[in-house]
C-alpha cells in the first residue's frame, strides 16, 4: 500500500530537509505526538554537552593490543542500552593518554553516528577506563536521568526519530546537528526515576549473569587443576622429526610446549574425544530467502558467552527440508570452526531465550550429546569457551591471516574433561541461572521501553 504525506512549505522551510523519506507519515506522526505533549525539549535545549569521537587518523587499529587496561570502543560495541562486552580490544597507555579528551564517563550516553545508525548505549563503571571511535558520538548531561533518556531513545519513539534523521544515500551517517534537532520527551522526575529503575535492575540481572557464567568456568577449572595457572609462551623450543611426520604439520604453533603441558594435565584427569560424546552437525552453503520464518545463525551471532538473536539473514522452511538443514535444538552447542577473530567462540543455545526457529551456516558446527550424556552440553560450551579450551582449538588451527579454520578431524578428536556428575551438575545449573539472568535482563528492558511509550500516550 503506498503511503503519501502533504506538506506545508513552510514545515520544509523549519526542517531543512526536502528528501520525502524525512516526512514519512509515521515519522510525522511521533514527532506530533511529542509536540502535542507540552513535555518535549529539543536535545540541543537540554543542558549537556555533545562529544564527537576522534578522527580514525588518530589512532591506528593496528595498534590494538589484546589484554589491557585501557579498551577502545568500536562502533560494533554499540547496540541496544548497554555495551557489548564478548569481544573487546584495548590501547596501550600511551595512546589512552594522548588521546584522553575522549575518555567516556559513567552515566554517557553513546550514539552510534556511522555504520549501524541510531543504536544508544549508557556507559557504566566496569568498562571504564575506555575511549570511543569516530563512529559514536557522546552525550553528557546532568539535567535528565540518563537512565530514563536511554530507555527513550531505544523505544520506538526514539529510535524512530534517529533512524528519521540519517543522511545520505550509499554512505549513511547521523550528524551532531541532526542529533540536536531531535524532540526528547521530558517527563517529571518521578516518572524519570520510575524508568531509570527498570533499566538499573536489567543491569543487575545482567551483571548477575557474568558472574553467575564466571563461577561455572571457575568451577570447572579449579576441578581440572587448571584455575589461574600460566603457560610460558616459549620463543624458541625443539621438536624431533617423528613428531613432525606423525602429525603431518610443520608449522611451529602446532608444537608450543605450552599446549603440551595443558593436554598432560587434562590427561591427569578422566578425558575422552569430543565425537565419543557428541554429534558433530555441519552445514552448507545455501541461498537466503528475502522472508521467512527461521534465522540463520552465523559466527557473528556468536559471543563470548551468550549467542545474539538479531540474525540479519533468514530461509524457509521449504529451504531447510530440501537442503536438509539442521535446526537447532534446546541444549545444543554452537561452535564457529572458521573465521579471524570469531574461530573457536562457543556458546549454547535454550528455547527460554528466544521462541524463533534457527539453522546455521557452513562456518558453523552443532555438537548435540548423544543419549548417554557422559558430559553435559553446558559443560562442554564453558570448557571450550575457557582459556585452556581455546588454547587447545587454537592449536589446531589452519591457514593465514586471511581465513583460518580448524578441520574436522581435529574437532572430532578435541580432548575433552569427563568430571564426576555432581560437578558436572553444579556448573550446568551456573550457566543455565546465567542464562536466566540474562532473559530477564531483556525483558526488564521491554518494560523499561513500553513504560516510556506509556507515558508519552497519556502526555
Amino acid at each position: 500500500m503506498i503511503t503519501y504525506s502533504i506538506i506545508q512549505k513552510s514545515q520544509l522551510e523549519g526542517a531543512l530537509r526536502l528528501d520525502a523519506e524525512y516526512f514519512q507519515p509515521e515519522y510525522l506522526e511521533i514527532e506530533r505526538t511529542l509536540m502535542l505533549s507540552k513535555r518535549y525539549k529539543y536535545w540541543k535545549d537540554i543542558d549537556g554537552r555533545f562529544i564527537t569521537g576522534p578522527f580514525g587518523s588518530e589512532f591506528n587499529v593496528e595498534n590494538y593490543i589484546e589484554k589491557g587496561k585501557y579498551r577502545y570502543v568500536r562502533g560494533k560495541d554499540v547496540k541496544e542500552f548497554f555495551l557489548l562486552d564478548n569481544d573487546n580490544v584495548y590501547i596501550p597507555e600511551k595512546d589512552f593518554v594522548r588521546l584522553n579528551k575522549y575518555a567516556l564517563k559513567e552515566s554517557d550516553i553513546l550514539v552510534s553516528v556511522v555504520g549501524t545508525l541510531g543504536n544508544t548505549v549508557i556507559v557504566d563503571s566496569p568498562i571504564l577506563p575506555a575511549i570511543y571511535s569516530c563512529k559514536s558520538t557522546v552525550f553528557r548531561t546532568k539535567e535528565v536521568n540518563p537512565y530514563y533518556l536511554i530507555a527513550f531513545l531505544n523505544s520506538k519513539y526514539g529510535r524512530k526519530l534517529l533512524e528519521r534523521s540519517v543522511r545520505g544515500a550509499v554512505q549513511t551517517g547521523l550528524n551532531i546537528d541532526d542529533l540536536k534537532s531531535l524532540p526528547i520527551y521530558v517527563p517529571s522526575n518521578a516518572l524519570q526515576l520510575e524508568v531509570s529503575s527498570l533499566v538499573l535492575q536489567s543491569k543487575k540481572e545482567i551483571d548477575s549473569s557474568k558472574l553467575l557464567y564466571q563461577q561455572a568456568e571457575d568451577l570447572l577449572l579449579e576441578e581440572l587443576g587448571l584455575k589461574d595457572i600460566q603457560f610460558e609462551d616459549d620463543l624458541s623450543f625443539v621438536i624431533n622429526s617423528g613428531e613432525v611426520k606423525t602429525a603431518n604439520r610443520t608449522d611451529a604453533e602446532y608444537y608450543r610446549p605450552k599446549y603440551k603441558e595443558i593436554i598432560k594435565i587434562l590427561k591427569k584427569n578422566p578425558n575422552d574425544v569430543l565425537e565419543n560424546c557428541f554429534y558433530i552437525i555441519r552445514s552448507k552453503n545455501f541461498l537466503y530467502t528475502e522472508e521467512g520464518d527461521i534465522g540463520v545463525i552465523k559466527t557473528k551471532q556468536l559471543g563470548k558467552q551468550f549467542l545474539g538473536f538479531q540474525v540479519e539473514n533468514v530461509t524457509t522452511n521449504e529451504v531447510v527440508d530440501t537442503e536438509k538443514l539442521p535446526t537447532i535444538q534446546d541444549r545444543d552447542v554452537l561452535f564457529a570452526s572458521m573465521g579471524v577473530g570469531s574461530l573457536g567462540k562457543t556458546n549454547i543455545y535454550y528455547e527460554l531465550e528466544n521462541d524463533n526457529q534457527f539453522t546455521i551456516d557452513s562456518t558453523l558446527k552443532i555438537f548435540r550429546a548423544k543419549k548417554e550424556q557422559k558430559l553435559l552440553p553446558e559443560v562442554l560450551s564453558v570448557y571450550l569457551s575457557s582459556e585452556i579450551g581455546q588454547q587447545l582449538i587454537y592449536k589446531y588451527i589452519v591457514g593465514s591471516s586471511g581465513i583460518i579454520s580448524i578441520y574436522d578431524n581435529y574437532i572430532r578428536e578435541l580432548i575433552i574433561p569427563i568430571l564426576p556428575k555432581s560437578t558436572q551438575q553444579k556448573i550446568a545449573d551456573l550457566v543455565r541461572q546465567s542464562h536466566e539472568s540474562r532473559k530477564k535482563s531483556k525483558e526488564l528492558l521491554e518494560q523499561a521501553k513500553s513504560k516510556v511509550e506509556e507515558i508519552i500516550k497519556k502526555g
